[in-house]
């Protein structure tokens, strides 16, 4: 018969809930009426057997959040090898055994020792065991049990944000989607209605409405216009337990803007508007300003202004003012007061983006009427033409009238008017105006060849008001007369040959006219009456504005005469004809037999042939020569004077000097006499350095003898000085040599022992106790007295 041991777990469950071994029919409260027992039969040598079943028997349940003063009570483990002698333990391992779940190990209690919280942790998987405390070895094989933690509604709904921001267009329909909320509830979605939660709308109606288990907020009211409300705020509300009272709940706030569409056409606040303007406002300047008011915002309230019709229709224009959507009434062209002083206009303002779904609303534009009245203003006066042109001839006499100019006040009083000529422009006062009607006069002569044109400016002011004044240019053209005579083109200076043939052409003749001929020059040459008959040379005019003077005999000469004048005749045949007598300078000179002049007693006609390419070489590289030499020369004699100032094995470039000499030993004393310093007074004042020959010489300076009893110092002191303003010291450093001892010392001896000349006897037997050190001395002296005594 086989036997079989049995592991027994007893759970027990606080209120309300009731810890079971298997499916409940029905829910308890309080506890039961006895302990359930797990039985787990099982065989050391067999393994365990157990057949499929539809539900976890071994899952449990617990209460979460626990609110009692003692343990949670959670369970009992039970052998049926345990004979109730205490000889099983019972061990509890796994998901918080020994923190969060202690055992009883003689009886197998287990209880929880904290509040358990499904939301941090829902399941516990613990393993169960008993041992036999003598030997150690289980008595039972381990068994795993789930303990799974009963879900209490302790959370309450959470929207994901804290405030939602939504938009719709206004005008929208019923039923418009506008945003969806969203709430979720921490608790157990599976046990309960603990995480079912339902929307609802606490503020926000009769606007908005929200579908409970979506959290879809829509549209509830119809034609919700911007321009009377623009903003608003609706409250959700999110409930678990379905909704059901006792349930938590939480709440989230959503701001919706209704969004502007194009509903509201443009309206002016007026029907007419009257502005002023003065006639003397230029093209392109503001009139005034209107505007059309539209309720929409941004784009939609963008209006256009045109001009529809009036009499004003071409003299303004209006433009729109984009940031403002004013409309900007301007001139187009001048305004004149004496012909119009009143424009009515028709202006029309439109919207630029127009919504179809609100044409049925009516038209989108309005229109209203301007009326612009001109003012008079003091205008200066206004000249019949923009500029004049005159023409005057160079010879008219002064104070000719060559025109007149004409302004007239364009204003109703039609004031006088006085001209004046800007000086500015007529520096040399060649004109003069008449300042009652214009009329321009000369008042100095006029020349065409000096000036052509002449450009100046005739101001016409008012009489009345001179400050309103205007002015006009006038061109003034000189006309050309034939006063000027015509003449040589160039001056002209030729030569014959002495052995010139006759009929010989030696010079070409032109002539120039500073006068204007509407047909051309046409200019005749002729020899002067004087010079026709007795001239050695003849003209010929060639009627082409030139002539050729020819000679008339054979041979000329130099000597005889060196230079012929010739007086020509030049005349044009304009009226009045001008003619001039120009001068033709001809010079004889010696030619050769192609004709080529050679030389003349004219400086004028000799022409220097200068120096040829290969002479001026020749002088540059005599030039270079001579430089190179000089440079050489210099050299040479710069290297000839730098001698060394040294002479020496090894030309160290220093200030070293070699002594070669061992000299006379001590009987040369005629350089340095050591005596000098033993006795300074038996300097010898006469004697010269021989180590040195002085370039000039100087008297050394006579120096006061230095007493006996002068301190070695002043001794050093005074030599010093005398060798540092000796001029016939050397350049260079020498070693001078002082060995005077000085005299003896005013001090007196500091030793405590006397001179052994002392008459007076003296006992030295306390040097014996004066130390070891003293001890020589004392003998010493200590014998001395024992030989006079014996």
């Amino acid at each position: 018969m086989r036997t079989y041991h049995c592991f027994w777990l007893l759970f027990w469950a606080g209120q309300p809930h009731q810890s079971f071994l298997t499916p409940l029919s029905k829910r308890t409260s309080g506890f039961p009426e006895k302990e359930k027992v797990l039985v787990l039969s099982g065989n050391s040598r067999q393994d365990l057997h157990r057949s499929k079943r539809s539900w976890m028997w071994n899952q449990f349940f617990l209460l979460e959040e626990y609110t009692g003063t003692d343990y949670q009570y959670v369970g009992k483990l039970h052998s049926d090898q345990d004979k109730g002698d205490g000889s099983l333990k019972y061990i509890l391992s796994g998901d918080g055994a020994g923190d969060l779940f202690i055992i009883n190990e003689n009886t197998g209690d287990i209880q929880a020792t904290k509040r358990l919280d499904r939301e941090e942790k829902p399941v516990y998987i613990l393993r169960a065991q008993a041992i036999n405390r003598r030997t150690g070895r289980p008595v039972e094989p381990e068994s795993e049990f789930i303990i799974k933690i009963h879900d209490i509604n302790d959370n309450e709904p959470m929207f994901t944000k804290d405030v939602y921001n939504a938009s719709i267009p206004e005008m929208s329909d019923v039923g418009t989607f506008v945003v969806q909320v969203t709430a979720t509830d921490a608790d157990d979605p599976t046990y309960g209605n603990s995480a079912k939660v339902v929307y609802s709308i606490l503020q926000g109606q009769p606007y908005f409405s929200v579908e409970s288990e979506t959290g879809i907020i829509k549209t509830a009211l119809l034609n919700m216009d911007r321009e009377n409300r623009e903003q608003y705020q609706v409250v959700i509300q999110a409930k678990d337990m379905g909704g059901q009272m006792g349930g938590l709940s939480g709440t989230t706030t959503v701001n919706i803007t209704l969004t502007d569409v194009n509903d509201n056409p443009p309206r002016f606040p007026q029907s007419t508007y009257q502005f002023r303007t003065p006639e003397s406002m230029p093209p392109d300047s503001p009139v005034g300003r209107i505007k059309a008011n539209d309720a929409d915002v941004d784009e939609n309230a963008e209006v256009e202004y045109s001009i529809t019709e009036g009499d004003g229709y071409d003299m303004f224009g209006i433009t729109t003012d984009k940031n403002t959507q004013e409309g900007i009434i301007t001139v187009k062209k001048a305004l004149d007061f004496e012909n119009k002083n009143l424009y009515i206009l028709k202006v029309e303002a439109t919207n630029t983006h127009v919504d179809p779904r609100f044409l049925y609303l009516g038209p989108f534009k309005d229109s209203a009427t301007v009326r612009i009245q001109v003012e008079d203003v003091d205008e200066p006066p206004v000249f019949s033409r923009p500029a004049y042109i005159m023409e005057v001839k160079e010879d008219v006499p002064i104070n000719s009238v060559i025109g007149t100019v004409t302004a007239q006040d364009p204003d109703a009083a039609k004031n006088p008017v006085k001209y004046s000529v800007d000086r500015h422009t007529d520096m040399d006062r060649v004109f003069n105006i008449n300042s009652g009607n214009g009329s321009i006069f000369t008042s100095k002569p006029l020349d065409r060849e000096t000036l052509l044109w002449h450009n100046i400016t005739v101001i016409a002011a008012e009489i009345n008001n001179p400050k309103q004044s205007s002015r006009v240019p006038v061109y003034i053209k000189v006309l050309d007369v034939n006063d000027n005579a015509p003449e040589f083109a160039m001056f002209y200076e030729t030569f014959v040959c002495e052995n010139a043939k006759a009929e010989q052409l030696i010079q070409t003749l032109s002539a120039v006219d500073k006068d204007d001929s509407y047909n051309g020059h046409q200019f005749s040459f002729s020899l002067a009456p004087e010079a026709a008959s007795s001239s050695n040379f003849t003209l010929q005019d060639n009627r082409d504005n030139t002539a050729g003077i020819f000679t008339r005999k054979i041979r000329y000469n130099r000597h005889e005469m060196s230079t012929y004048f010739l007086p020509v005749v030049i005349s044009d045949n304009d009226y009045p004809i001008q003619s001039s007598t120009e001068t033709v300078t001809i010079r004889v000179c010696a030619c050769d037999h192609r004709g080529k002049m050679l030389s003349c007693n004219a400086e004028a006609l000799i022409h220097p042939t200068g120096l040829s390419t290969g002479a001026l070489v020749a002088i540059l590289l005599c030039i270079i020569i001579l430089l190179v030499t000089v440079v050489l020369f210099a050299a040479l004699r710069r290297q000839r004077k730098k001698e060394p100032l040294i002479i020496s094995k090894e030309d160290i470039r220093d200030n070293i000097v070699s002594y070669n000499d061992e000299g006379g030993g001590e009987e040369d004393t005629q350089a340095f006499d050591i005596g000098t310093l033993r006795n300074p007074e038996a300097i010898d004042d006469n004697k010269l350095r021989r180590d040195i020959v002085p370039e000039t010489l100087f008297m050394p300076r006579r120096t006061a003898a230095v007493r006996d009893n002068t301190d070695v110092r002043d001794f050093i002191n005074q030599r010093l000085k005398e060798n540092d303003i000796d001029p016939a010291a050397p350049p260079y450093d020498s070693l001078a040599t002082y060995a005077y001892e000085g005299n003896g010392s005013v001090a007196e001896s500091l030793s405590s022992l006397e001179s052994v000349t002392t008459d007076g006897d003296q006992d030295y037997d306390y040097l014996s106790d004066w130390g070891p050190r003293f001890k020589k001395l004392a003998d010493m002296y200590g014998t001395m007295d024992s030989d006079k005594d014996s």
